[in-house]
């Protein structure tokens, strides 16, 4: 019986450590998909849920971005800053001017006050990340042009 409970074990690890290995397109999230993001501000298709309203006493929006492979943020900067953390996928960020950033779950990323930015999912794997958004009363988003193809694969 010992036998048995090992070898069940050791391959519940193996299958576990070779699936975080192998890039999934389709993600399971904790959170629900929500809203398909807008097509004036993204590129494929992507989904958007208000996790966190923001109001008087707590004044950060917080949410949960699910992103097909492909699908990507428009270029965008926060007067006030985000933050970024990695739950499912692989993902791309960049900074303008900057080197694209591949991001796992469990990464972290600081997007700096009114630096051009964007993130969504790698050509073959679907992405999903938590943003949140601080300092708010300088303003939440403001949108710049598309992401080009030649932007984006540039890696």
């Amino acid at each position: 019986m010992l036998g048995l409970t090992m070898c069940l074990t050791l391959t519940s690890i193996l299958v576990a450590a070779q699936q975080k290995t192998r890039p999934s397109t389709v993600l399971s999230t904790i959170f629900p998909k929500g809203q398909k993001a807008p097509a004036t501000n993204f590129t494929g298709n992507a989904w958007v849920t208000q996790l966190i309203q923001p109001d008087s006493a707590f004044n950060i929006p917080v949410g949960s971005v699910t992103f097909e492979p492909g699908a990507r943020t428009y270029w965008h900067s926060h007067p006030g800053g985000q933050a970024l953390l990695a739950t499912g996928g692989t993902g791309y960020y960049q900074e303008k001017g900057r080197p694209i950033q591949i991001l796992q779950a469990g990464d972290t990323v600081k997007c700096p006050p009114n630096i051009p930015h964007w993130h969504g999912a790698s050509p073959d794997a679907g992405f999903t990340q938590i943003a949140i958004t601080p300092n708010t009363e300088t303003g939440r988003v403001i949108w710049l042009q598309e992401v080009t193809e030649q932007e984006y694969r540039q890696k």
